[in-house]
């Protein structure tokens, strides 16, 4: 899988509404021991981690994942920002993850921060 790909992917699992579509895009992505953590959530598991995308999404419900401006990647691992806000708005979350994947393409890690979030 390219780099570009894996980005692609990565911000449409984010994005996909559909509970088994969205799982199905988890379990393509991510090794099964895989973990994400950030700020707010540290999971184990395709199970945990589309759970996080979940409640991600009901607590943004009508908000949407897209990729920033930032995109590197070396050997196994990539560096992205992303954005999160409505779709044809400014973001209002921002974000930086660095993901390590095995050798297969596979995401076993996606280290995140938070950049910018909305003051509650």
């Amino acid at each position: 899988m390219s780099s570009n790909e894996l980005l692609d992917r990565y911000i449409a699992a984010w994005n996909e509404r559909d509970a088994i579509k969205r799982r199905a895009a988890v379990d393509e992505l991510w090794t099964a021991e895989g973990t994400y953590t950030d700020p707010l959530a540290d999971v184990e598991g395709r199970e945990a981690i589309d759970s996080v995308i979940a409640a991600v999404q009901g607590q943004f419900p009508d908000f949407v994942f897209r990729a920033g401006e930032v995109f590197d990647a070396h050997h196994n691992i990539a560096r992205f920002t992303w954005e999160l806000g409505p779709a044809d708005a400014e973001a209002v979350v921002v974000g930086f993850d660095v993901a390590v994947l095995d050798d297969n393409g596979r995401i076993r890690n996606v280290h995140g921060f938070l950049d910018k979030v909305p003051t509650m």
